[in-house]
């Protein structure tokens, strides 16, 4: 256990910050990203179609155990600090990745990812949590922003090095490159350090929880943008659950998934980054602000376009309306995670355990409704993220206090003439 001296003893540089919590981002997301270019392996490894079984069910499994890990991770980050939490969890995750590896049928693979994902909560949770140990205000949200940018490099690149080891591999190979992932996030990890004061650890007790929920329930800023963060999050679990089979059936492009998912990824790291320039000028709250009313826009002249074309519009122009609106969810998210999480200094962990699990959990079962849907059309799809959208943008609006009631929701976008 670290003491105050030896927590504060460390000195950490904002890139140096950035780049060790983009990279254990990365190792969360690879247990999902790299597993997409081995669906067809899957599928005849384990002769899934004979089953009646997809092979996103090995992604499935791993978000459950995600969204079970982020209180665990939380709770015991709160009582035993950031960096044992974070070793454990990164162990786990290497763990499950070699019992993936290994696996000689379907049953234990489900198991072996469930334990992985599990291992993955570890720094799904605790980013934003060292993120708040460090920083605060409009300088952690430059921070959120900047280290969830480098952070969509994975995503980008991962599908294509996952493809690649299949050139010279089977999908076995792509797990274990996790095992090797975790190592090093393993060694960074310890070097990195301790982030939480000493004066701020809580005791092992279910009570404490029971308080920082109450915390965040009752404290409005952190309710509405978690609510807020929620809603966008799902609909960014629809693009992950249904940007596939829509190529697929809508537009026959499966073959180009890799490529329009990177592209995707793309539009969304320049937005971040775009964002933290556009934070320093106009505030945190107005930025968020204007964000999620772009989003709406946009998506409800999508939905007029989609019901237009009977469900069936170019590719190009839902691929150009889905980097837009994959760029407001992520330009958002942090934006909207920092202000719920401002607040929150003394019970940062468990605190960002619950908004992981309301991101993670809410978020995946609200896009499943809509994911249910998708019948051969994009329409359910920007239906979906119209309708999140907007509850979206409502929660945000309150939790930011602007416009007050009574005012058209437009009007927040002239806040831009002012940093908040």
């Amino acid at each position: 256990m670290n003491t105050p001296t030896e927590t504060q003893r460390v000195v950490r540089s904002d890139r140096s910050v950035i780049a060790f919590l983009a990279f254990i981002g990365v190792l969360m997301a690879f247990g999902i990203d790299a597993a997409l270019p081995a669906f067809d392996e899957l599928r005849t490894d384990f002769d899934l179609d004979a089953q009646g079984v997809s092979p996103a069910i090995t992604g499935t499994v791993y978000f459950a155990g995600m969204a079970l890990g982020q209180v665990l991770c939380g709770v015991l980050a709160d009582r035993f600090g950031r960096r044992n939490v974070l070793a454990g969890g990164i162990v786990l995750y290497g763990l499950g990745a070699i019992a993936s590896a290994l696996a000689p049928a379907l049953g234990p693979l489900l198991a072996a990812r469930f334990v992985w994902g599990l291992g993955a909560s570890a720094p799904s949770v605790l980013r934003f949590a060292i993120a708040r140990d460090l920083y605060e205000g409009s300088r952690m949200a430059r921070v959120v922003a900047t280290f969830t940018a480098v952070f969509l490099i994975g995503p980008i690149l991962v599908p294509f090095v996952g493809e690649a080891i299949l050139l010279v591999g089977t999908w076995r190979a792509v797990f274990l490159v996790g095992v090797l992932l975790a190592a090093a996030a393993l060694v960074w990890t310890v070097r990195f350090g301790e982030t939480m004061s000493t004066e701020y650890r809580r005791p092992m007790q279910f009570g404490p929880f029971v308080d920082a929920f109450r915390a965040v329930v009752r404290t409005p800023v952190t309710l509405w943008a978690l609510v807020g963060s929620t809603l966008f999050n799902a609909y960014f679990f629809v693009w992950l659950g249904s940007s596939q089979p829509i190529l697929d059936e809508v537009y026959g492009r499966d073959s180009q998934f890799t490529v329009f998912f990177g592209l995707s990824g793309v539009g969304m790291a320049v937005a971040l980054l775009l964002n933290n320039r556009l934070i320093e000028r106009f505030g945190m709250r107005s930025m968020v602000r204007a964000s999620a009313l772009l989003f709406v826009v946009v998506t409800v002249g999508m939905v007029a376009v989609a019901i237009a074309a009977d469900g069936m519009p170019s590719v190009w122009v839902w691929f150009a309306w889905a980097v837009v609106a994959n760029a407001m969810t992520m330009v958002i998210n942090p934006m909207a995670s920092a202000m719920a999480m401002e607040p929150m200094a003394d019970k940062a962990g468990t605190a960002s355990a619950i908004l992981g699990v309301a991101q993670l959990g809410l978020g995946a079962l609200l896009a499943a409704v809509v994911d249910s849907r998708i019948d051969g059309s994009v329409t359910p799809m920007v239906v979906g993220a119209a309708v999140f959208g907007s509850a979206g943008l409502a929660a945000l609006l309150r939790a930011t206090n602007e416009p007050r009631v009574g005012q058209p929701i437009w009007s927040g976008i002239s806040a831009l003439r002012r940093p908040t």
